[in-house]
C-alpha cells in the first residue's frame, strides 16, 4: 500500500468510525486534534455549539425563576422542581451514553441531544401547565447529559486536550453569559412573559441539530453484519462495570463522578438562586439582580479560557485545589459585606475560579486511566455529575422553603469545603504523564487502518506506586 493510499484510509476510518472502540491506544493512529483530520473543525465546532447551548438551558433558570414562580403562584419548594427534574434525564444518560455511543456512534448523539432540547422548548413556549413544564425539563437533562458525554469523552482524548476543553466549557460559559442577560432585557426590561425567552431556546436548538447532524452523520457507531459480531465488539468495549467496579479505575471514575455532581450542583445552585438572594437580602432590583447572574456567568467564562491555559502550567491536580480555595474567599466575602456591588464583583469572581474545573477534572481523568476506558469514564462522570445540576439546586430550594433564601451562601462555602476534601483522594498523576504531550502524539504512522481493541491495559498508571505498569 503506498504511503498516500495508507494516509486517505486512515483519516477516513478516523472520520467515519468515531466510537468508542476507535480509541488511540497503541494501534498505531496519529492522536487526533481539533484540526486532524480535517473534518474535525467542522465537528469540533457543532460541539462549541451544542455546549453554548447547553450553558443558556442552565443558567436561564436564575432570571426566570422569579417569574415562573409569579406566574404559577408556587412557593419556593414546589418551583425548585424545575431544577429537580432533569435528574432524571441525567440518570438515563449515565446509564446509557455509553451503550448508545457503541450502537449509533456520534450520529445518533448528534440527533439524540438536540432533539431533546428542541422537545422541551418548544414545549415551554406555551406556557404549559406546571407538571407539563416540569416534565420538559427532564428532556432537557437528557440532552444536556448525552451531550454531556459524548463531547467531553471526544474532546478529552485528543492532543492538548486542556486547552481544547477549556475552550469547550468557554462556550458553555458563553451560553450561560448571554442567556440569563437576553431573558432579563426581555422579562424584566420589556415586560414580555417568561415563555418568549423559549422561542429564541427554539432557534438555538433547530441549529444545533442541523449542525451536528450534518458534522457527525458519517461517525457511525460498530459496523457488523451480524449481531455475534456486534456482541463480541461489545465484549471488548469497556462497559460500565469495568470502570465503575473494578481497581484502579473504579476510584477515579467514582471520585471523579462525585466531584462533578458537587461541582456542577454548586455552579447552577449558586447561579440558580444568587438572583432571588440578591433581590430578597441585598434588597437589588430587579434588572440589577438579574445581571449578577450574568457577571457570574461571565467569569465562568473567563476562567475557562484563561486559567485553562494557566492549570498545565501548575498541574491540573493542584489547580483545582488552589482555585476552589480562592473561590471560598469571594463566597465568604460575598456572604459577610452587605454590599450589593461588592457582593456583584465577589460572585463574578466565585465564578471565575469555578470555570476550570470541570476540563481539568476530564485531564486529570485522561492521565490517570487507560486510553480505552477513557470513553466509558467520562461519559458517565459527565452524565452523572450532571444530575447534581438538578439535585442541590432543588435542595437550596427545599431549605430556603423553611429557613429563607439566605441559606444559600452556608450551603456553597460548606459545599465548596467538602469538594476540596474529595479532592484530595484522587491518586497523583504519575510524573511521566504530568507532561500536556500525550504518547500517541509521538508514535509514528503506521500503515493500519483498524484500531485495536485491546483487552490488556496499555500504559496504565499504576497508582498506588506513581510507575507505568
Amino acid at each position: 500500500m503506498s504511503q498516500d493510499g495508507a494516509g486517505r484510509n486512515e483519516r477516513d476510518h478516523l472520520s467515519e468510525n468515531q466510537s468508542p472502540t476507535a480509541s488511540n491506544d497503541s494501534a498505531g493512529l496519529v492522536s487526533e486534534t481539533w484540526n486532524y483530520p480535517k473534518s474535525n473543525v467542522i465537528k469540533v465546532f457543532a460541539t462549541f455549539w451544542s455546549f453554548l447551548m447547553m450553558g443558556a438551558n442552565d443558567s436561564a433558570y436564575g432570571p426566570l425563576l422569579p417569574y415562573i414562580e409569579s406566574h404559577y403562584n408556587l412557593t419556593y419548594l414546589v418551583v425548585s422542581l424545575v431544577f429537580l427534574s432533569p435528574l432524571a434525564g441525567y440518570a438515563l444518560a449515565a446509564v446509557f451514553s455509553n451503550r448508545l455511543l457503541v450502537k449509533f456512534g456520534q450520529r445518533g448523539m448528534a440527533i439524540v441531544s438536540p432533539g431533546c432540547h428542541l422537545i422541551a422548548y418548544i414545549v415551554n413556549c406555551v406556557q404549559p401547565p406546571y407538571p407539563v413544564l416540569v416534565v420538559s425539563f427532564i428532556f432537557a437533562g437528557l440532552g444536556n447529559g448525552l451531550a454531556d458525554s459524548a463531547w467531553n469523552a471526544w474532546i478529552g482524548g485528543m492532543k492538548n486536550s486542556s486547552q481544547i476543553l477549556g475552550v469547550l466549557h468557554g462556550f458553555y460559559g458563553i451560553g450561560a453569559v448571554l442567556s440569563p442577560l437576553i431573558a432579563s432585557f426581555m422579562i424584566a426590561d420589556s415586560g414580555l412573559p417568561w415563555n418568549y425567552f423559549y422561542y429564541i431556546m427554539v432557534g438555538g436548538a433547530a441549529i444545533e441539530i442541523s449542525w451536528c447532524v450534518f458534522a457527525f452523520w458519517e461517525a457511525r457507531g460498530q459496523k457488523s453484519s451480524t449481531m455475534d459480531e456486534l456482541d463480541d465488539v461489545n465484549e471488548k468495549v469497556p462497559g460500565l462495570r469495568e470502570v465503575l467496579f473494578k481497581k484502579p479505575s473504579a476510584r477515579i471514575t467514582w471520585i471523579g463522578a462525585v466531584f462533578l455532581l458537587g461541582y456542577m450542583g454548586l455552579e447552577v445552585a449558586l447561579s440558580g438562586w444568587i438572583v432571588t438572594f440578591m433581590r430578597e437580602i441585598r434588597h437589588g432590583k430587579s434588572f440589577s439582580s438579574s445581571m449578577t447572574s450574568t457577571g457570574f456567568w461571565l467569569g465562568i467564562t473567563f476562567g475557562r479560557v484563561v486559567l485553562g491555559f494557566v492549570s498545565p502550567l501548575i498541574g491540573e491536580q493542584l489547580s483545582i485545589t488552589i482555585y476552589l480555595a480562592l473561590e471560598i474567599i469571594f463566597c465568604l466575602i460575598l456572604y459577610l459585606v452587605p454590599d450589593f456591588y461588592a457582593g456583584a464583583i465577589a460572585v463574578s469572581l466565585q465564578g471565575f475560579f469555578l470555570g476550570p474545573m470541570f476540563p481539568a477534572v476530564v485531564v486529570v481523568a485522561t492521565k490517570l486511566l487507560p486510553t480505552r476506558l477513557h470513553v466509558t469514564s467520562i461519559a458517565f462522570m459527565a452524565a452523572f455529575g450532571g444530575g447534581g445540576a438538578a439535585v442541590l439546586p432543588f435542595a437550596v430550594g427545599a431549605i430556603a422553603q423553611a429557613k429563607g433564601v439566605e441559606v444559600l451562601l452556608p450551603f456553597v462555602l460548606a459545599l465548596s469545603g467538602a469538594l476540596i476534601l474529595l479532592w484530595q483522594g484522587i491518586p497523583r498523576i504519575p510524573r511521566s504523564r504530568r507532561e500536556d504531550s500525550e504518547t500517541d502524539s509521538r508514535m509514528p504512522n503506521r500503515e493500519t487502518t483498524t484500531p485495536s481493541i485491546m483487552p490488556g491495559v496499555d500504559g496504565v498508571a499504576d497508582i498506588e506506586t506513581g510507575q507505568e505498569k
